[in-house]
């Protein structure tokens, strides 16, 4: 089979390895769409790396005696290597378990690791049924596309009675917006790059702003009556929109913390929580027993056509990650077998 991977000089290589296996409760998938993230930064910083991508969907054709899932199901992977069977994983908060499985330890090789490949294999608690009345694609979009900024609307608890501010309107955020759109939120976006802003508009934000012009806290007071919005997840993944999120929100209200980040970000606790009241929360992805309900949105949302921008052959992958890098794109699907 075809596995894209970084050699390391900021181009994508894709080699001949041998399938994976399907032991215990393991099962191997034909992947027949992989949505793209993050991976375009690991490409253009030169990491040299065999494991690209964390988002697939596709089918079932190879289970192990103990797999839940059997030849022929679709499904859609869950972006985890988590075990199952620990009391986190049960709680359904899966990408939180702390005893992952060791890949290369099981496979005894990284073919398959990454989901930029045309087969994967995963223990089948990370394999979710795709219902007959959505294409493999769709589906695929329970991963990163909507999946975390959902979880954390879950955590949030935004209703119709809500205005919520998304910053970063890269595939994540451009989801953030589907997910709050669907919840009859009002929507305040937030992103300088104009494609993004564009796209944001187009489907239904009901306000766009540049965050690094003017005064977008004023910016955002005005819209609210003075007083912020009451929820803000940041999709940006960098302190900037992480600030923008604490300050921009109302008192009592809550942020959630999407987007990966490193850096620090400086909170004073008496001004920004015991004066405010914020509620804050980290949110990786969705709890996995609300799975029916991010089908709704999946099968009932007029947005996802906009939530996709491109669909590109596998062998497409570096000018895919030229438009990510460009910020011209909104989640864009790999079809591995073109």
């Amino acid at each position: 089979m075809k596995q894209a991977v970084f050699p390391g000089d900021g181009s994508v290589n894709l080699v001949d390895m041998d399938m994976p296996r399907a032991p215990d409760d393991w099962a191997v998938v034909k992947v027949e769409a992989i949505p793209l993230c993050t991976e375009y930064k690991g490409c253009f910083a030169g990491d040299t790396n065999p494991r690209i991508g964390h988002e697939a969907a596709g089918t079932v054709v190879e289970a192990g005696p103990r797999a839940t899932v059997q030849p022929g199901d679709r499904v859609v992977m869950m972006p985890s290597l988590a075990c199952g069977h620990c009391e986190i994983c049960e709680s359904g908060f899966y990408m939180h378990c702390e005893n992952w499985h060791d890949y290369q330890a099981v496979q005894g090789t990284v073919a398959g690791i990454g989901t930029v490949c045309q087969y994967i294999a995963r223990p089948s608690f990370l394999l979710l049924p795709i219902p007959d009345e959505l294409s493999i694609e769709r589906g695929g979009l329970a991963g990163c596309a909507l999946g975390p900024t959902f979880g954390a609307m879950q955590k949030l608890n935004v209703t119709a009675f809500d205005t919520v501010l998304i910053t970063g309107l890269g595939p994540v955020g451009l989801g953030g917006v589907v997910n709050g759109h669907f919840r009859d939120a009002r929507v305040i976006a937030a992103d300088p790059a104009p494609w993004r802003a564009d796209r944001a508009r187009t489907m239904g934000a009901d306000h766009v702003l540049d965050p690094t012009r003017g005064d977008p806290v004023a910016e955002i007071r005005e819209l609210t009556d003075g007083r912020g919005v009451d929820y803000a997840v940041d999709c940006s993944g960098n302190i900037h929109g992480q600030r923008f999120c604490v300050d921009a929100t109302r008192r009592l209200g809550g942020v959630a913390f999407v987007g990966e980040c490193h850096d620090p970000l400086a909170i004073t606790v008496s001004e920004d929580m015991l004066r405010k009241g914020l509620h804050l929360v980290g949110n990786w992805h969705f709890n996995r027993h609300d799975y029916g309900r991010l089908l709704q949105v999946i099968e009932d949302s007029d947005l996802l056509d906009l939530l996709v921008s491109h669909t590109m052959p596998m062998t497409q992958i570096e000018s895919a990650f030229a438009l990510q890098q460009a910020a011209e794109s909104a989640k864009i699907l790999l079809n591995p077998w073109e």
